[in-house]
Order: structure tokens, then sequence, then C-alpha cells
């Protein structure tokens, strides 16, 4: 879970530079990046509810 949870935080954070370049810049190929980056965010994100969800029940 912590690997999965340190590739969420790099895609994070490659996410808020390209969409705030996008943003304050008006950068057209930093706003496709910053979408890219987002389609590859949605599938670790959907891991990570699956991982944790497994690990609140054993605790239980």
């Amino acid at each position: 879970m912590k690997d999965l949870i340190e590739q969420i935080s790099v895609k994070a954070e490659a996410f808020l530079k390209d969409a705030n370049s996008q943003l304050e810049k008006g950068n057209k190929a930093a706003g496709l990046r910053a979408r890219r980056t987002s389609l590859e965010l949605e599938p670790l994100l959907k891991q990570f509810r699956k991982v944790s969800l497994k690990a609140s029940e054993r605790k239980d």
C-alpha cells in the first residue's frame, strides 16, 4: 500500500504542476499533460480504495 500511495503522490504532483501551468500561463501542452495524468490517476485511486477497504476490514 505504501508503494501505491507513493505512485499516487507522484502523479498528483505532476497533475497539479501541469494544471497550474495551464491555468496561470495558458500553456495548452501542460493542459494536455494534466488531462493524461488524470487518466493515469483514476485507476490508482480505485486500486487504493480497494486496498484501503480490505485493510480496514481486517482490523475490525
